[in-house]
């Protein structure tokens, strides 16, 4: 197994169990404890978990740590399906899209290929451009730009004024957090200055965010509440968050 396939093991574990013994990657892994002890130190350098005795766990705060997309893929694959399935309800064929890069949009563009005959999409994701470009009658621009391969994405200057040439009639938006406070938040500079370029080329912003995202507060502001149009999340949003949004003119949606 290669160096990231084993980070990309021990951060889903971390994610499953909040903590891993050294010992058990080194029987899982096949590899000895100095192997095991690198892999741990440089995933604590890159700020993903703390080091402790006998093994590891998350770091405080863990939800600010941009996790690899390897990872987040993993996780909560059902509610994005849900979320997916429901934000589809607000397209129309023939649309103009604009989605960012996130495990949520890629699942979004999934039902996208199966609900839809003819669609336009401008996105700065791989996995999305790979998903959908051999769909018969989707038409995918893909944005140029600097690679960022934890990301499996494009960003930069580049991407930015590519992506400033083009209208959409809706930007499916990926956050990392969302509060009443602070608004919309994420983690990448880079990609937070490509979301600010898709919303103000679009005529409506429709926020994707599983109930894990509300009330979180990510590294850096995207945007502010007043605007998105609504926020499409799954039924595992409790109640109390949708009336404290709606009493803020936020319209959240779920199926």
């Amino acid at each position: 197994m290669l160096a990231h396939e084993r980070h990309n093991k021990i951060l889903h574990m971390l994610h499953q169990n909040q903590f891993v013994k050294a010992n058990e990657l080194m029987g899982l892994f096949g590899v000895s404890f100095e192997t095991v002890r690198r892999d741990l130190e440089h995933l604590e350098k890159e700020g993903y978990l703390k080091r402790v005795h006998g093994g590891a766990t998350l770091p405080a705060n863990d939800y600010r740590v941009e996790l690899p997309f390897t990872v987040r893929e993993l996780k909560l694959i059902k509610e994005k399906r849900e979320l997916a399935q429901t934000a589809a309800r607000f397209v129309e064929e023939g649309q103009s899209l604009f989605l960012d890069v996130s495990t949520t949009n890629t699942e979004f563009a999934k039902v996208l290929s199966e609900r839809f005959e003819r669609l336009t999409v401008l996105t700065n994701s791989f996995p999305i451009a790979n998903l959908l470009m051999s769909k018969k009658g989707f038409t995918i621009i893909f944005v140029g730009g600097t690679v960022r391969n934890s990301e499996q994405s494009v960003v930069g200057d580049i991407a930015e004024a590519f992506v400033s040439q083009f209208h959409a009639d809706t930007f499916f938006m990926s956050i990392s957090g969302i509060s009443l406070k602070d608004g919309v938040t994420d983690y990448g500079i880079g990609e937070i200055q490509l979301k600010k370029k898709m919303l103000l080329r679009s005529k409506k912003v429709i926020v994707l965010a599983d109930s894990s995202k509300f009330e979180v507060v990510s590294l850096s502001p995207v945007c502010s509440l007043k605007e998105i149009d609504k926020v499409v999340t799954d039924s595992n949003v409790a109640p109390d968050l949708v009336r404290s949004y709606k009493e803020h003119g936020i319209q959240i949606v779920y199926e």
